[in-house]
């Protein structure tokens, strides 16, 4: 009877471990490079009375250079560049973000689903769960994402994107 319960108990175990390690190795890895993709074309959002907010995204292999407009009752307010490059150890898009007559500004941009996406800044990278400032977003559809600004834990702003067509 002995043996009987020890067989009995290490199957158990073994059939345990075994579905642990089945649910470890079938996970998928989000694939930041494809999912980025999402973004290529040219987007617009408005806020306020008259502003309007072009943002405007083309790959470059893995990586993608976009253009930034902003206007204000026809008139321009703010110009300013995008690069984003993949960052394979990180497993996340690095964005030097350029305006002019601004300073320049660094953050780390990724996926945590196939529709939801977090920006913080890079001095933030290591523990993004500490960021003070965070952008997220989420795909409604191909055509259109919604992003909330987050600081200290109070969303601040929240835009919809539309694509251009």
């Amino acid at each position: 009877m002995k043996k009987l319960h020890l067989v009995f108990s290490i199957s158990i175990f073994l059939s345990a471990s075994t579905i642990g390690l089945q649910a470890q190795t079938t996970q998928n890895q989000l694939n930041q490079v494809e999912l980025m993709k999402q973004f290529i074309g040219s987007w617009k959002t408005t806020f306020g009375n008259e502003r309007t907010f072009f943002w405007e995204a083309k790959s470059y292999g893995t990586e993608f250079e976009t253009n930034l407009l902003g206007v204000d009752n026809g008139n321009t307010m703010f110009e300013g560049k995008q690069l984003l490059g993949y960052d394979k150890k990180n497993d996340k898009y690095i964005v030097a973000q350029m305006f002019q007559g601004k300073d320049i500004e660094i953050g780390a941009t990724w996926f945590i689903s196939n529709t939801k996406y977090k920006w913080i800044p890079n001095c933030d990278i290591s523990y993004p769960e500490k960021a003070l400032i965070i952008n997220e977003g989420e795909f409604k559809s191909p055509d259109m994402f919604v992003e909330t600004k987050t600081v200290n834990n109070n969303p601040i702003q929240t835009l919809t994107y539309t694509r251009i067509k």
